[in-house]
This record gives structure tokens, sequence and C-alpha cells, in this order.
């Protein structure tokens, strides 16, 4: 009987740890300045963290301006090679920190605003998990100094440059 147990045990699947971009032993930060307002408009997505090539290609997000409700947001988003949808409110649960109400999967995280250059053109959104992270822009065209901006803050906040992914 006890051998049998063991072979049983042996067969048993593990499941697998979900995947992270980032060592979460590095502190990550949020942007305390961030405006919920300068967030409002519909944004490319031009980079995002995948395990490998290839997937889905970029997608977008549209925030609405923030009302009683909180702040609509739209998104159809690659995540891992995977795309993410969504349709509904966030909440600004702490200063440059988004939690998308009822939302499924990876965009059920808190989104952390790691960056927004100062003209709102470009926007680092990452997980304290590093379960996902992207890179979004207006107009769906990084310039190379806000490209580089925002690889550098992404490398602080410990993610792994390996697994970005340009549009």
């Amino acid at each position: 009987m006890f051998a049998l147990l063991l072979a049983l045990s042996a067969c048993a699947k593990t499941p697998e740890p979900e995947r992270a971009f980032r060592n979460t032993a590095v502190p990550i930060y949020s942007s305390a300045v961030l405006d919920a307002a300068s967030l409002a408009g519909r944004w490319q997505q031009v980079g995002t963290f995948a395990a490998e090539a290839g997937g889905c290609r970029g997608g977008m997000v549209s925030f609405g301006p923030s009302g009683a409700q909180g702040l609509p947001v739209e998104a159809d988003l690659c995540l891992d090679g995977q795309r993410a949808r969504y349709r509904g409110n966030a909440r600004l649960v702490a200063p440059g920190r988004l939690q998308l109400e009822a939302a499924e999967g990876a965009l059920a995280e808190p989104w952390w605003v790691l960056w927004a250059d100062a003209d709102s053109r470009t926007l680092v959104i990452g997980t304290p998990s590093g379960r996902m992270g992207f890179v979004l822009e207006r107009g769906g065209v990084t310039s190379p100094d806000r490209l580089k901006a925002a690889r550098e803050i992404l490398d602080w906040n410990g993610y792994s440059l390996a697994g970005l992914q340009m549009f």
C-alpha cells in the first residue's frame, strides 16, 4: 500500500508558479506625483514582457475622466504573449496605483505607474509581483530618449529587460 501511495504522489503534478518578470526582492516604486487626469485618453501598447518571442501584438488602454464611479478603463493588452481584455472602472488606491474592479487574471493585480514622462506621452506600468509590465505611448511611437528612460525605470524596479519585447 505504501508503495502505491508513493507512486501516486510521484505522478501528482505540482502547479507551476506564476511567471514573474521582476526580482520581487527589489523594491518597486510608483509615481507619487501622478495626476490621474493626465491619464485620460487612448494609449498604444508599445512594449510588454513575455517569456517567448511572438504571441500577440501590442494593444491599447483608454482611460476616461475620473468620476464618482472611479476611472473608466478599457484595455486590450498583450501580456506574456496572450490577449488580456478589460472594460470597467479603476480606483486610485494610492498615488500612482490603480486597482481595476472585478478584473481577472494578471489584470486583477494592482497597476503601479512606475513612470510617466513630464508631457504624459509615455507611461510605464508594472506590478509588485512582476507578473506583468508594459509600456504605453500616446500616438504609438516612442522616442529613443523616452524608450531609454522606460527601460531604465523598469530595470531600476527589478524587471529583467531580457523579457521586454517592443512592438
